[in-house]
């Protein structure tokens, strides 16, 4: 291993000083950056830069000339598989996995980063539920191994995310990372990284570091189980997101489920059998429609062979019936195109490059109609697989090169601006209508980093405390709407008046990550803290799994899961027992359960919103949602408030199965409120995740498990972590979030498919 090294360091230098002579007018990195960054030099510990995709997976570091390249992994190929197969010793990543899960598909785990940001990935394995950030987190250690074994060592790393996922995707990924032994110096947007790539590889700079020109492009970014669109300026050294959009159910693994569809129907139309009702037979479904779709890039047709239960099917898939298969699919993509294009009020002619990034891409079908709809050349001068791995190595040099500062890269010659992908609101009840009602703080494609301050009033005299949940997305009713979480604003002063004002500022940090402080400003009284959430890992479970992933996830393993998690946890029953103490110490008034809002003068919530700029940059929304409610103070007396419910739980079992059908886009927990009435709803009643099949959403189902009735329960039941704040010795206001686990649209994966 040494004398390869020393080799491919000779042969490195070698080849340096010809390609900074190509390089020099072309790159924008600065040479501290390749100073930091170089593979002669391992003991720096170099940062890499990692696409973690939904099928694929790859990782980029910066060589020592400052140019990006592809890491291969053990096997010799630029990509990873992100599938991993739980054998009975311990877990195996990338296309071994694949191989062993033609034979044993139960203990294969694929798409999990369509789970990311949910309570479990939704695959039982073993006949355990594991976190989305533990399979996430053992392809990152695949990969980090893989890297380790070019680079030596790797522990600083940028991991790319889809635009379009929300906070606590985000929060997830970066999780993730931890549990791979990663030390993430930041997420960085696919798109954004892509259009990074094509920034370096066209030369944007002169050799004196002055702008040569600007460009509006449009990122067109389809991977394996995500899409994302985003309309970005590039002047010189700045990347400037204009708005973005996108689908984190729609991916090349749709494409391959039409495939499947179409073998299994002439199949069944032959033999009358469902190859599909046999989770093997499945499994080499998916394989064979991969193949298929691939092929059917460079050719018209392609003839399918398939075997199943002594019975054999050949077929012709030609690209013509391919493409009416997947007509949806394709303008599915297009709306996002045009949303996204108005949103940032330009038209086709008003951009000067459609880039095309993703594996995805490659399907003719995906060409001809942009092509058609746009009427412009498509740019292919990106590599579709590596082109955001690259962008992500480039950024995570620019990182290190300024000191791992990603609030100061204009220092390091790379400026990169994002915006949000989604509104975020607070969930309340409208006096006028007494309907929920979502008020928008910070509307989507805003710049980032974004503030937005809220003023409201307690409604009572002697008040205990307030509580406010916390929205992403979703209509004006919070239809659709993800809960990051509810804000418990505690331990009011004794004696506080009816009215008494509450700030809450909200601060959405350049990599859309969320934080929430409080204060009450007549008293001086503030503490800030990071959003705590019942879907994602706290500190103490990351350790847990991070010792688990350590030893190793054998058979053994998951039975000693079972056997915890099968058992009642004694930290629910202390906790509750705190939550009543406390009630009875103060004695105070509590809030009724049924308000997403709770404890706060409901006339003045709606009018209560103040704005204020984030210090380095203020918030410029492209959306029409922009316009400001009325500031500051509302004179609107205050109603008398519901009878308070008491804070004791019962559990309730609900019969989801017995639902009627509907063709809504989501349930709501009101709509299905007459099922409990006014009964809290205990997260321990919920022993199983039935789902119900709703109506579509632009053409893909969605489904809403039992966390939907959450809304109903009170949050002094159930625990209420924070992360570790030293205490003022004065009185102060504390920020705890507790968010009920919410179901968003499922993957059309093959072992989920909807039997008739």
């Amino acid at each position: 291993m040494g004398t390869n090294r020393r080799r491919s360091a000779f042969f490195y230098r070698r080849r340096a000083y010809a390609f900074l002579i190509w390089m020099r007018p072309r790159s924008i990195l600065l040479p501290q950056l390749v100073s930091v960054i170089s593979m002669n030099q391992p003991s720096r510990q170099p940062a890499v830069g990692i696409d973690l995709g939904t099928t694929f997976s790859a990782v980029a570091y910066l060589d020592a000339t400052g140019r990006p390249e592809t890491i291969r992994n053990a096997e010799g190929d630029l990509t990873t598989p992100s599938a991993v197969f739980f054998d009975h010793n311990r877990p195996i990543v990338g296309m071994e996995a694949v191989e062993a899960g033609l034979l044993e598909p139960d203990r294969l785990a694929l798409f999990a980063k369509r789970d990311v940001g949910e309570s479990y990935y939704e695959k039982t394995i073993r006949g355990q539920q594991l976190p989305a950030e533990v399979i996430e987190a053992l392809i990152l250690r695949k990969l980090k191994s893989d890297a380790e074994l070019a680079l030596g060592e790797i522990r600083q790393a940028v991991i790319t995310v889809p635009a379009f996922f929300n906070e606590p995707c985000r929060k997830a990924t970066q999780d993730a990372g931890k549990l791979a032994g990663l030390n993430v110096l930041d997420i960085i947007n696919e798109p954004t990284a892509a259009a990074i790539t094509y920034g370096v590889q066209q030369g944007f700079l002169s050799a004196d570091g002055q702008s040569q020109r600007s460009e509006t492009v449009l990122v067109y970014d389809l991977g394996g189980g995500t899409f994302d669109v985003t309309v970005m300026k590039i002047e010189g050294r700045h990347f400037h997101t204009v708005a973005t959009a996108g689908d984190v159910y729609l991916g090349g693994v749709d494409w391959d489920n039409r495939v499947v569809e179409f073998i299994a129907e002439a199949f069944v139309q032959q033999h009358g059998v469902d190859p599909r009702n046999d989770p093997q037979a499945e499994q080499e479904l998916l394989r064979k429609a991969n193949q298929t779709k691939h092929a059917l890039t460079q050719r018209e047709s392609v003839s399918v062979a398939f075997a199943h239960d002594g019975h054999r099917l050949r077929i012709e898939l030609t690209q013509q019936e391919f493409s009416k298969r997947c007509a949806d699919l394709v303008e599915r993509t297009l709306m996002t195109v045009q949303l996204v294009l108005d949103d940032a009020g330009i038209s086709w002619g008003g951009l000067t490059r459609l880039i095309l990034v993703g594996g995805s891409t490659r399907m003719p079908m995906i060409r001809q109609e942009l092509e058609r709809l746009s009427g412009m050349e498509l740019d292919r001068s990106l590599s579709p697989d590596e082109a955001v791995c690259h962008g992500a190595a480039l950024y995570a040099g620019m990182l290190m090169a300024n000191g791992n500062d990603s609030a100061g890269l204009d220092s390091a010659g790379l400026s990169v601006s994002n915006v949000n992908s989604h509104d975020l609101g607070i969930l309340a009840v409208d006096p006028k209508t007494g309907q929920p009602r979502r008020q928008v703080m910070i509307p989507r494609n805003s710049h980032l980093p974004a503030r937005k301050k809220v003023r409201f009033r307690t409604h009572s005299d002697n008040q205990a405390n307030v509580k406010i949940e916390i929205v992403e997305g979703g209509d004006d009713r919070g239809t659709n709407a993800t809960r990051i979480g509810r804000c418990l604003i505690d331990d009011l002063p004794p004696g506080t008046p009816k009215g008494t004002h509450v700030d809450v500022r909200f601060d959405y940090a350049r990599d859309g990550r969320l934080t929430v402080r409080a204060s009450l400003p007549e008293i001086d009284r503030k503490i800030a803290m990071t959003l705590n959430r019942a879907a994602g890992l706290n500190e103490e479970q990351l350790a847990l799994w991070m010792q688990r992933l350590d030893d190793g996830l054998s058979d053994a393993t998951l039975a000693l899961l079972e056997q915890e998690t099968s058992r009642p946890t004694p930290e629910n029953d202390s906790n509750a027992a705190s939550q009543s103490e406390r009630s009875d110490a103060t004695n105070r008034e509590s809030v009724p359960v049924e308000n997403p809002v709770q404890g706060i003068a409901p006339q003045a919530l709606f009018a209560s919103v103040q704005t204020q700029p984030a210090p380095t940059q203020p918030a410029q929304p492209h959306s029409p949602q922009n316009a400001e409610p009325t500031p500051a103070e509302s004179n609107a007396s205050t109603p008398d408030q519901p009878a308070t419910t008491p804070a004791s739980s019962t559990s309730v079992h609900i019969a989801l199965d017995s639902l009627p059908k509907t063709t809504v886009q989501k349930v709501r927990a009101d709509e299905l409120s007459g099922l409990v009435g006014e009964t809290a709803l205990d997260r321990s009643a919920v022993n199983v995740r039935p789902q119900i099949d709703l109506g579509e959403q632009h053409s893909a189902r969605t489904k809403a498990d039992v966390g939907d009735l959450q809304l109903l329960a009170s949050l002094s039941d159930r625990p209420t972590g924070t992360d570790s704040v030293d205490k003022p010795s004065l009185p102060s206001i504390a920020i705890n979030v507790d968010a009920p686990s919410t179901e968003k649209p499922r993957k059309s994966g093959f072992w989920k498919r909807k039997k008739n």
